[in-house]
């Protein structure tokens, strides 16, 4: 049995972290199926974005508190994108976490790892490990100050208290909330939607928006200027406003 298992839905790839007896801890296996499809993604041109989930009732409850108690914890990080071959990865692809239940500890970092979130109506978030005598390493700490005000992301880091969705929709921490039963399908078609337009304005485009947080407006500037030179000179500039003039969906020249 695959521990993340992987579908195709056209342009999209579904993966799904298939420890549902466990609530979708990330054991070092994990890590390791994980950082493998995730190198076979990248390498995939027909795959445009990602769409990740959990199985059962639960997106993640974390580390695999199990490997933890035997002092084994660095082994879930020991791969390519670290803990759950994800959180530190430099991927390439947009990846959309579809939240089908609780996502609490290295499950939150997860989240916060992925670049948008569609959520459950019935799912929590939040960084637990202060109760457990431990820190959140897998970037929460890192991540959720850019995400939401300081004064929360400290009592989130400091009390280790959950949120529901709604209150991490009023935050900006979820891009939407959806009734459970469609979160998969509607994360999917915002993926399909993001597969739609050019590979490489997207891709150039979610690295500006990454990279403008830790820049000066001027910096800013001159990046938009190196890279709209890449898009312009990819062709796919002339076939989007070509295909506008003649009314018909553009064929992207690029990957």
């Amino acid at each position: 049995m695959a521990l993340v298992e992987q579908e195709r839905r056209g342009t999209v790839a579904l993966l799904t972290l298939n420890r549902p007896e466990a609530r979708n801890a990330i054991s070092p296996e994990v890590s390791q199926e994980m950082a493998a499809t995730l190198d076979d993604i990248e390498q995939d041109p027909s795959v445009r974005a990602v769409v990740l989930t959990g199985a059962g009732d639960v997106f993640s409850a974390g580390a695999d508190l199990k490997v933890v108690a035997q002092g084994r914890a660095a082994d879930i990080a020991r791969v390519k994108g670290g803990f759950a071959g994800i959180v530190n990865r430099d991927f390439v692809k947009p990846i959309i976490a579809a939240v089908n239940g609780p996502a609490l500890a290295g499950g939150c970092e997860i989240v916060l790892a992925c670049d948008l979130v569609v959520s459950a109506d019935t799912a929590r978030f939040g960084i637990p490990e202060v109760q457990r005598g431990l820190m959140a390493a897998a970037g929460g700490l890192i991540r959720l100050p850019k995400r939401v005000p300081l004064a929360i992301a400290l009592e989130l880091a400091m009390t280790g208290d959950p949120i529901d969705a709604a209150r991490a929709l009023q935050l900006g921490l979820v891009n939407r909330v959806v009734p459970r039963a469609a979160v998969v399908g509607d994360a999917i078609a915002l993926a399909e939607r993001i597969a739609e337009n050019s590979p490489i304005a997207v891709r150039l485009s979610r690295q500006l928006v990454r990279e403008a947080a830790e820049m000066s407006e001027a910096d800013g500037w001159k990046r938009t200027a190196e890279l709209a030179v890449q898009v312009f000179q990819s062709g796919d500039s002339i076939e989007g406003a070509t295909a506008f003039a003649e009314k018909r969906k553009p064929v992207w020249k690029t990957t």
